[in-house]
């Protein structure tokens, strides 16, 4: 029970990585409370996960975007837990494939404002709950694009980036609080929205996974959470400021 007396606030949670971060969590000994837009998929991911951890589990639909909507749930995650000890930020959207010519000012701003503002929004608010719980971990989702680059990506690996340099910032500002922040940078993985994207499984792993990861494969979700274990828990304990690279060996090439 590595995170045993610890409550996570995770947006991005219904699916993908971030419902394994918090079935990693739970599974843990953490108090679980989700956030995501998309309210079924929310519903019955935490659903099963009430059915099997109970009252250590909660959650809200609620749109991560929106500042007060994230302000009140933040406030509702505490009131139902007590306290709040980590905040994980893994909301993000993908922009059609273009070049900056092509790209429109409105889905610009829609990747900056899913995948950067709302970590903004979340950690404006959260970080005085986990100040007042005497301190805690803050981990942002970032990305192996936020460190090299993609054709045809220039939202994803521009927000992916800042969310690195967020980060370190927030790990500075808030050493004082006994608050530590860094960010998680997953390769590739399967999940439903890759699966989408290359059209199955298999292909995304014959066009993606092999051609680009040394290691010869996509990663899977669970490997993913597992170094969000890692972050969260006091075995991270001398850790701020960093970025946890997990990608298959993508980024050596």
């Amino acid at each position: 029970m590595r995170l045993e007396s610890k409550t996570a606030f995770v947006t991005g949670a219904a699916k993908g990585i971030g419902l394994a971060i918090c079935e990693a969590f739970v599974a843990q000994g953490a108090n679980v409370f989700g956030l995501d837009v998309d309210g079924d998929a929310l519903g019955e991911s935490f659903g099963r996960l009430q059915g099997e951890f109970g009252d250590r589990v909660a959650w809200i639909t609620a749109d991560v975007t929106d500042e007060s909507s994230v302000k009140d749930a933040l406030g509702g995650a505490r009131q139902r837990f007590g306290a709040l000890s980590t905040l994980v930020c893994n909301t993000a959207t993908l922009t059609p494939s273009m070049t900056v010519e092509e790209l429109s000012l409105a889905q610009w701003q829609a990747a900056l404002s899913v995948n950067l503002t709302s970590a903004f929004i979340t950690c404006k608010y959260g970080i005085r709950h986990l100040r007042d719980n005497g301190g805690g971990s803050i981990l942002i989702t970032a990305s192996q694009m936020g460190s090299v680059a993609w054709m045809g990506s220039a939202p994803y690996c521009s927000t992916k980036g800042a969310l690195i340099q967020f980060a370190k910032a927030l790990a500075l500002d808030h050493a004082k609080d006994n608050i530590r922040a860094n960010t998680l940078s997953p390769g590739g993985t399967l999940t439903s929205r890759l699966v989408r994207k290359f059209g199955s499984a298999e292909a995304a792993e014959r066009e993606w996974g092999a051609p680009k990861h040394p290691i010869g494969r996509l990663g899977r979700v669970e490997e993913i959470a597992n170094g969000a274990v890692f972050l969260a828990s006091d075995e991270s304990s001398f850790m701020t400021g960093s970025d946890l690279v997990i990608d298959g060996g993508y980024t050596a090439w």
